[in-house]
């Protein structure tokens, strides 16, 4: 079995992100990949509603709750306090696909992409994050005009989902 492929989608909140991944991951999919997806977030998640009993289960102590329905299960796993486990241990828990697709761990060591949109009126998070190679805009970040041509950075059309297709599968790399 090949080894699963990863590569990141970064940008700060409100860029695109999302919207850019409805895109990706069918237009991936079409091309007979497995995508999976794993998304970091600084809030408080729940998945489940208070009052159901997988809630109330969870609350009274278990430390992992998995729900099984007629279309899709999901394990809920309680931190406790204890701190978040590292993208690798989290990569080990997923089942094997082509590509996984991970937004957030900006100190990551993979490749990103970065979403950006000018009308945001925010910086890029190139160079300082790690790993970035392209950055998807809809117009030229202010911050790749001092770009060294050396730099190995691409600038993608946004709107261009087959453009940004090719470079993530070309430099996605095996986990």
């Amino acid at each position: 079995m090949p080894a699963m492929k990863v590569f990141g989608i970064a940008g700060h909140s409100g860029m695109g992100k999302t919207t850019l991944l409805e895109r990706l991951v069918p237009h991936l999919s079409a091309q007979g990949l497995v995508v999976s997806l794993i998304k970091h977030s600084h809030k408080a998640i729940d998945v489940d509603r208070p009052g159901k009993d997988s809630y109330r289960l969870r609350e009274s102590g278990c430390k992992e709750v998995l729900l099984l329905g007629n279309d899709r299960w999901a394990l809920m796993h309680e931190l406790r306090g204890a701190p978040e486990p590292p993208l690798d241990y989290l990569l080990d828990r997923m089942q094997h696909c082509d590509l996984v697709l991970i937004e957030g761990f900006k100190g990551g060591g993979f490749p990103k992409l970065e979403v950006w949109r000018g009308e945001a009126g925010r910086p890029t998070l190139w160079p300082d994050w790690p790993g970035i190679s392209a950055i998807a805009c809809d117009s030229p970040p202010p911050a790749a005009a001092d770009c060294p041509p050396d730099a190995g950075l691409t600038l993608l059309d946004l709107s261009d989902t087959a453009a940004i297709a090719r470079h993530v599968l070309a430099r996605a790399v095996q986990r």
